[in-house]
């Protein structure tokens, strides 16, 4: 689709999706490296499992309300911040699904025709 000024909207960089989304366990690790902290003692001082934490810095599992909390007191992240984060993350990683996109647009057909 083309807008009034004759450009296509997609090619606006404020319009442009990243080709892979920022996982929130992306910022948490910088921010471990950046204070020097291990992994595994911020999964002690917070009370979750090493494994855990493992896994949402390498972006396999999902940062919940309680995690964000829980980092946002020991290493001064914002939770709403991780929480946003994790939200676009999982926006982008659901549109970039095809056959999702596909169920989407045929309910979106459906619904038209109410």
């Amino acid at each position: 689709m083309i807008n009034i000024q004759g450009i296509d909207p997609k090619m606006i960089a404020n319009n442009i999706d990243p080709f892979e989304p920022t996982h929130p366990g992306e910022l948490i690790k910088d921010e471990l490296e950046a204070d020097g902290i291990s992994q595994a003692k911020l999964a002690e001082n917070i009370g979750v499992s090493p494994s855990l934490l493992n896994e949402v810095i390498k972006g396999k599992r999902a940062v919940n309300t309680e995690l964000a909390l829980l980092i946002e007191a020991a290493i001064n992240i914002p939770a709403d911040l991780l929480l946003n984060l994790q939200g676009a993350y999982n926006m982008q990683k659901a549109k970039s699904d095809s056959s999702f996109m596909k169920r989407l647009s045929a309910i979106r057909n459906i619904a038209a025709a109410f």
